[in-house]
């Protein structure tokens, strides 16, 4: 991207805080008393947070890593992968240089690629256009590849200190059971959800080594939806704010659209020369509007398994598809016994190399628990 181009994102940018000044004059008052509210979220907080290794970073590369790695993701699942991430990339420059498949087998398990290849293209844009420096506000932050407004009030408000709400899923259940409102789901449901948490976030300007009033603040938010204020059978009784809502337990939701299901079959060919294994994969194709360049085992075609019995069932879960899979061994070891993909598509890889691979999650699952992958050692937190 040219410099002129960006110039001209950040112009267009800069714009949008005074039409949002005026939405927020012109919206009703919060309901509750913010400093109120902001004293009891605090001292919950500062007894009940969880240690997450993400949490007192001074890296402001660190939290940029984490808030990507836990967008639509468990907390469990990301530290499965966050430090390992940073032991692999320890710094903006070295993310940068990073080939991206290297990225995408790091990032591997932790689904939705499209936030690793963002990642990556964003780290090599500030390198090239910005002497490896982050941006600080919000706005310069949504300037760059794959951050969006989430993302962009996260790293301002944890790392720079800016005084803007970060709201995530969690933030709006908490703020909506908070003001008694349904969960309608729509531009104008969001625009409130939005202006409450900008009224309740701390204008306390960041000092360096001193408290970041408004990361803090937004930390806690995330952390009360995520522990107490549960999408089903919320802990009211161990709310910090329970006197203060309007709701007291579950509010109205829309029906979410029913899971479908789907049943797949892939391939597991193993060979041995001597000490070592390998195992076929297939590669996707670039232009693949799923994961595409990733390596998984080879799809098996419908009438290939027929009357046979697999070596593994799993389910696996995708958004709203429930997939039931099956992986059978081959007939022979020459057979690619009905096999999806090209031969330039297919792969012998060595078993030892699999954890350097773009793997999909998927793969990566199967390959594990049928112990031709070895299980990674997950860091203990301290």
């Amino acid at each position: 991207m040219k410099r002129a181009d960006l110039g001209g994102k950040l112009v267009e940018a800069v714009k949008k805080p005074k039409k949002a000044k005026k939405l927020v004059a012109a919206a009703p008052e919060l309901t509750i008393e913010a400093a109120g509210f902001r004293r009891r979220l605090m001292a919950w907080y500062r007894v009940h947070a969880r240690a997450l290794p993400w949490r007192g970073t001074t890296d402001p590369y660190h939290t940029w890593v984490s808030e990507t790695m836990l967008q639509q993701t468990r907390v469990a699942a990301v530290l499965d992968h966050y430090a390992e991430f940073l032991r692999r990339f320890p710094t903006l420059v070295a993310l940068a240089l990073a080939p991206e498949a290297d990225v995408l087998a790091a990032w591997s398990g932790l689904g939705y690629y499209r936030r690793a290849r963002m990642l990556h293209k964003a780290a090599q844009f500030i390198v090239l256009e910005r002497n490896g420096r982050l941006p600080t506000t919000s706005v310069e932050l949504r300037s760059l590849p794959g951050i969006g407004d989430y993302t962009a009030a996260a790293i301002a408000s944890i790392a720079f200190g800016e005084s803007v709400a970060v709201v995530d899923g969690n933030v709006e259940r908490v703020l909506l059971r908070l003001t008694g409102r349904p969960n309608d789901a729509t531009a104008q449901g969001r625009a409130f959800v939005q202006r409450q948490a900008q009224a309740l976030v701390p204008r306390k300007n960041f000092v360096a080594g001193r408290a970041n009033a408004a990361g803090d603040h937004n930390q806690a938010m995330m952390e009360l939806g995520a522990t107490v204020c549960l999408p089903k059978a919320p802990l009211c009784l161990s709310c910090p704010v329970y006197d203060l809502c309007l709701t007291r337990g579950e509010h109205r939701t829309p029906g979410r659209a029913p899971q479908r299901s789907k049943t797949i079959a892939y391939l597991l060919h193993i060979r041995k020369d001597g000490p070592i294994t390998e195992v076929l994969l297939a590669r996707r194709p670039e232009d693949a509007s799923l994961m595409p360049g990733m390596f998984e085992l080879p799809p098996l075609a419908n009438d290939a398994f027929e009357g046979r019995e697999p070596v593994m069932r799993l389910r696996h879960a995708i958004t709203n598809t429930n997939y039931y899979v099956e992986v059978f061994a081959p007939r022979s070891d020459s057979d690619s016994d009905g096999a999806n993909g090209d031969s330039e598509e297919l792969h012998w890889t060595r078993a030892s190399r699999l954890p350097g691979l773009p793997l999909t999650g998927l793969a990566r699952k199967i390959l594990q628990r049928l112990d031709v992958m070895d299980v990674p050692k997950i860091a203990q937190l301290e």
